[in-house]
């Protein structure tokens, strides 16, 4: 078996697209287009990539985007009432600080600085609550992207035993909501089970998965022996690992051993060109959905 590519990157297009199609019919209703603030601090090269692609989509799409740089020296008090002066800015609908921060920053207690009706990446303990007993939430876009991957290449979830590896707040334990919720018909009632890297004997509950999503940040943690044949794998890995022979001196993989899993699997997302894209278009429509108050309604 040779498995079938999910392709993020067309599935992305797609959706960035239907998005923008919304943003021109809400701006030609009279309203003025979403606005997505993004707070950036330090100079971590990789977040001042992620932070650049997602202006870029935001421009795509039609939405407003501000990037305010600050430096790593500031103080967890001062970055919330930066934060808090955007909560109060009518002006802005969606609030975004991108992540990881200074170790001397207490992240979650940024996040929770923010206001959960303007919280798009759907971190903040609001959402993630509203999500856990099925009512309407900003679902943290890399999850909220794999749902809808899942969708596209219709990928049945109901009765299936899915498996978690990684029980992060950003993906995995969300994802793992997702997947177990009684009243979800379309991406919920699946068997789910939580794993992480540290896992014993990993392979005993990945072998019997009929769904496998990895999110641990481990190249090649998942190996074709670890998987039945048939298998769907979402892999949420993004690894730089060193190659002499590419251009940069390294290569992206994921957190599977992608050659031998794909041998075995139905579906596989490549990396890169799999989530990473969904993730993006998810932010956008986050964005719209909090310029509409389609979440939280006045």
């Amino acid at each position: 078996m040779s498995a079938s590519i999910i392709d993020g990157r067309l599935v992305a297009s797609v959706f960035r697209d239907a998005v923008r199609k919304d943003v021109e019919h809400w701006v030609n209703s009279g309203n003025r287009p979403p606005k997505l603030q993004v707070v950036l601090v330090g100079d971590n090269p990789s977040s001042h990539t992620y932070v650049r692609a997602k202006a870029k989509a935001c421009l795509e799409v039609g939405i407003e985007s501000d990037t305010l740089i600050l430096p790593d020296t500031i103080s967890d008090k001062e970055l919330k009432g930066i934060v808090r002066d955007f909560n109060q800015d009518e002006g802005t609908d969606g609030i975004l600080v991108q992540l990881p921060l200074p170790n001397h920053i207490a992240p979650m207690s940024v996040i929770e600085s923010i206001d959960f009706r303007k919280d798009v990446d759907g971190f903040h303990p609001m959402n993630v609550g509203r999500l856990a007993v099925g009512q309407p939430a900003f679902r943290s876009c890399t999850p909220a992207g794999i749902v809808e991957l899942m969708k596209y290449y219709s990928i049945a979830t109901k009765g299936k035993h899915a498996v978690v590896v990684g029980a992060s707040n950003i993906v995995g334990t969300p994802m793992s909501i997702i997947l177990s919720r009684e009243h979800d018909s379309e991406t919920g009632k699946a068997t789910t089970t939580i794993c992480h890297k540290y896992t014993k004997d990993l392979t005993k509950h990945t072998i019997s998965a009929d769904i496998i999503v990895v999110g641990v940040g481990t190249p090649n943690l998942i190996t074709g022996q670890m998987v039945k044949e048939g298998v769907i794998v979402i892999d949420v890995g993004m690894n730089r690992v060193a190659d002499n022979k590419a251009p940069k001196g390294y290569r992206l993989v994921g957190d599977c051993e992608y050659e031998t899993v794909a041998e075995k699997a139905s579906w596989i997302t490549p990396v890169p060109g799999g989530v990473g894209p969904m993730t993006v278009a998810m932010l956008m429509k986050n964005t719209l959905l909090a310029a509409k108050k389609s979440i939280y309604p006045e």
